[in-house]
C-alpha cells in the first residue's frame, strides 16, 4: 500500500508508536505509587490514555491524594523514565528505515506526545531522531491533550501543511480519534500494551500495521 501518496508530512505519536515503551509506563506506576505504601487501580492505564503529561500528574495528586507538587511528581517521573528510555526502550520494529523514507521523498516529519518535553528531548537524542524531524510538540504545549485534536492541529501548522495532507501513526484510540478529529489520515499501529483493542483500532484508523516494515523497510 502505497500510505504516503498525497501526503506531506508524517506525524507520530512517541510511545507505542514510535518507541516501544507502554510497558514501562505501567512499571513505573507501581514503582511510584508503591513509594506511598498505594496498589495499581485496575484500569489506570485506560483512565489517563491520552491525557498529557501535566494532566496526568493532576490527575494522580488528586486521585491519590499525594503530598508532592505537581512540578514534585513530574520530576520524579522523568528521572525514573530516563534510565529506561536510555537503556530498554527501542524504536518500533522498522521505525528507523521507515523514516529515512520518508526523508528521502522530502516528508516533513514531526512529533506530537503526551510525554514530558524532557523526555521526548531525551529520546530523539539517544535515537538521533533531530536531523529528521522538523517539529517536535508535546500536549503540555497545546494544553489538552488527547483526543482533542490540538496537538495535531498545532504540529500541522508549525509544519505549514493542510492537516489533509497529513498521516499520522498512533497506538491508542485517544490518538487515532485526536488524529482522526483533526482531519488527518491516520494509521493505526499495533503495540502489546493496546491488542485487546486491536479491531476498534482498525475500525477507527484508515489504515493499520503490526510494523513499520509493512510500509517498505528490509527486516535484518
Amino acid at each position: 500500500m502505497d500510505i504516503l501518496k498525497d501526503m506531506d508530512a508524517v506525524i507520530f505519536d512517541l510511545d507505542g508508536s514510535l518507541v516501544d515503551s507502554m510497558w514501562m509506563w505501567h512499571q513505573i506506576d507501581v514503582e511510584y505509587l508503591g513509594r506511598y505504601g498505594l496498589a495499581v487501580p485496575v484500569g489506570l492505564q485506560q483512565d489517563i490514555e491520552g491525557f498529557s503529561f501535566s494532566e496526568t500528574a493532576e490527575y494522580f495528586k488528586k486521585r491519590f491524594s499525594l503530598p508532592d507538587s505537581i512540578a514534585e511528581i513530574k520530576r520524579t517521573w522523568n528521572e525514573m523514565a530516563w534510565e529506561k528510555y536510555m537503556n530498554e526502550v527501542p524504536l518500533k520494529p522498522g521505525a528507523d528505515q521507515f523514516l529515512k523514507l520518508c526523508k528521502e521523498k522530502g516528508i516533513l516529519l514531526g512529533i506530537a506526545t503526551s510525554n514530558s518535553r524532557e523526555l521526548v528531548t531525551n529520546v530523539a537524542d539517544v535515537h538521533g531522531l533531530h536531523d529528521y524531524f522538523s517539529c517536535i510538540m508535546t500536549a503540555c504545549d497545546v494544553g489538552r491533550g488527547k483526543p482533542a485534536p490540538d496537538i495535531y492541529l498545532e504540529v500541522a501548522k508549525q509544519l505549514q501543511v493542510k492537516p489533509e495532507r497529513c498521516l499520522v501513526f498512533e497506538d491508542i484510540i485517544p490518538g487515532i480519534m485526536a488524529g482522526k478529529a483533526a482531519g488527518m489520515k491516520v494509521c493505526a499501529v499495533e503495540d502489546a500494551y493496546s491488542l485487546p483493542q486491536s479491531e476498534e483500532k482498525r475500525a477507527l484508523a484508515d489504515y493499520y500495521i503490526k510494523d513499520f516494515y509493512e510500509l517498505g523497510g528490509t527486516r535484518l
